[in-house]
């Protein structure tokens, strides 16, 4: 069975309310003062009475739980690409986080492979080893010999 057409969406009557608003507002200016007054009253109190249609969606489709929690409907429109797409910022960060702490470490790790063998191939006095800005001193010392060559 086929719908009838000539019902009028709600899109229609929003346009013909928004016409005949448009209207009466034109022919306002000339009326006298206390008529002007109780249009605008029965216009507050026909606002007050309109249902909005968000607002009747939402009540259809929440409910309140045995612990007194609200939700919503479970369709959030979700789908596979806005799962992946909110989950890309996350693995970003995971990679992001992981080549630094590689970076670092291989840094680290070169640091001390120059300090050992800096130690290695250079005669110290026993004093130096138990120095304790001996490590920077063997930066600072690495550093300058690196610059000369």
């Amino acid at each position: 069975m086929k719908k009838n057409q000539n019902t009028p969406t709600e899109l229609d009557m929003d346009r013909l309310g928004g016409h005949f608003a448009s209207r009466l507002s034109m022919a306002t200016p000339g009326l006298p003062h206390d008529v002007s007054e109780r249009l605008r009253i029965a216009r507050q109190l026909a606002m007050a009475q309109r249902k909005p249609v968000v607002q009747l969606n939402f009540v259809k489709n929440t409910q309140v739980n045995s612990n007194g929690t609200l939700t919503g409907s479970g369709d959030e429109g979700l789908n596979i690409w806005s799962i992946l797409a909110s989950a890309l910022p996350l693995l970003a960060l995971v990679v992001g986080l992981t080549a630094i702490q590689w970076i670092q470490q291989d840094d680290r790790t070169s640091e001390l492979a120059a300090i050992d063998s800096a130690l290695l191939t250079d005669e110290l006095p026993p004093d130096a080893y138990a120095d304790a800005g001996f490590a920077q001193f063997m930066k600072q010392g690495l550093s300058n010999s690196a610059k000369h060559d």
